[in-house]
């Protein structure tokens, strides 16, 4: 038998390789998602003439939101290379001659995914909506900062998609010349204004952009020809863009889980739509069980003795389509109980077989053995693109 102060140091070994290996993942694919993320709003800087930081720090208040779905995939990644590891080094055979058992074994992958489990309740319940909330403001703020002082003279200028400005001299006083505004927010009608002068002036009605000497060309999407019409004053709302009060009603993301479970009879969304929100909640309830379910189909698949590596690899494929089917089944009943609550329990359901199904295999000691078909299919498989690659 194995000295209890020997599997103390084995519990810290496997704890401190398994939350290592997590992190070095989780940091990885959050940096790779997050730039193909980022570069959609590369605009932030290109053509909106925000800086660096303030780029970086718009898009990485999503990065959160990317955590919640990142975190349980790194950690079962991470448990299978630690399991892979202590197999291929024959460690996981000698703790089991030792008469170590496998729940013995399983504690230090448990303690590793209740830490991680913690992690994304976290995320889920506070962190994820409050980024999202600082999203939303600072977005406002950078168009509040846009219209009244980074539209630079001889630029075109994207406000938001469909709205193009650009103006030929910003004066000293304020006053703006030689001012072009395209608008094609609705399909429907196109606008342009054309003006010789304008200034942007707030009171409390809002903020406005005052055209003065100039016209407006409206097209009609039925009509052949557009309608020309002249003014000598014409106040265009910036309210929209430079109000950071707009918009006060959050979206069902940006509430807290607190507030999702007690929902306020005045949210118009609510009101609506209460399924929605009722998906969202158990979406959040059930997010930090799935990386102790992870870890424990991990275990159950890679954490037996085993001496072949094929039947390790066989098992490695079975555990990732497991997780796969897990995970797969949690999206779709969330998306559907919008439409049908009942389907709210299907993800619970789903969740609680596989685990239970990885705890009764994990107690009998021995590995899952994958389905003959599974089995002859993969290999049938690899012979034939085997024989693709010596032919070709």
């Amino acid at each position: 038998m194995v000295k209890q102060g020997t599997m103390g140091s084995i519990d810290r070994y496997i704890l401190r390789n398994t939350l290592g290996a997590f992190l070095l993942i989780l940091i990885s694919l959050t940096a790779l998602i997050w730039v193909t993320q980022a570069l959609r709003d590369i605009d932030l800087m290109t053509s909106q003439g925000q800086s660096v930081l303030v780029f970086i720090g718009i898009t990485g208040l999503v990065i959160p939101q990317l955590v919640l779905v990142i975190a349980p995939v790194a950690l079962v990644i991470a448990v299978a290379h630690v399991l892979n590891k202590l197999a291929t080094d024959s460690e996981i055979i000698v703790m089991n001659a030792a008469g170590m058992s496998p729940w013995r074994l399983f504690r230090p992958f448990i303690m590793a995914s209740i830490v991680v489990a913690l992690m994304v309740a976290f995320v889920a319940a506070y962190l994820s909506p409050k980024c999202l909330r600082d999203l939303r403001r600072w977005a406002t703020e950078v168009r509040a900062d846009l219209v009244t002082n980074i539209v630079q003279p001889g630029r075109f200028i994207t406000i938001e998609p469909g709205l193009v400005f650009h103006l030929r001299e910003r004066q000293p006083n304020g006053l703006l010349l030689g001012i072009f505004l395209d608008d094609r927010r609705n399909p429907q009608e196109k606008t342009t204004f054309l003006a010789e002068k304008g200034e942007i002036v707030e009171n409390e009605q809002g903020t406005f952009l005052v055209l003065v000497d100039g016209s407006l060309q409206r097209y009609q999407a039925n009509q052949r020809d557009p309608n020309i019409v002249k003014f000598e004053r014409y106040a265009f709302d910036l309210s929209q863009f430079s109000n950071p009060n707009q918009a006060k009603t959050l979206s069902v993301r940006e509430l807290f889980l607190w507030e999702l479970l007690s929902p306020s009879p005045d949210d118009a969304g609510y009101r609506q739509n209460p399924n929605r929100y009722n998906a969202e909640l158990h979406d959040r309830l059930i997010a930090p069980f799935y990386p102790i379910a992870f870890a424990t189909i991990a275990f159950a698949w890679l954490g037996a003795p085993s001496t072949t590596r094929q039947n390790r690899t066989m098992s490695m494929v079975s555990m990732t389509l497991a997780v796969f089917v897990l995970r797969l089944a949690g999206f779709a009943s969330g998306v559907l109980a919008i439409t049908v609550p009942a389907m709210v329990a299907v993800q619970y359901a789903v969740l609680a077989v596989m685990v239970l199904m990885s705890l009764r295999a994990i107690s009998r000691g021995t590995a899952i053995e994958q389905p003959a078909w599974l089995t002859e299919f993969i290999a049938k498989v690899s012979e034939r693109v085997t024989r693709r690659f010596a032919t070709s």
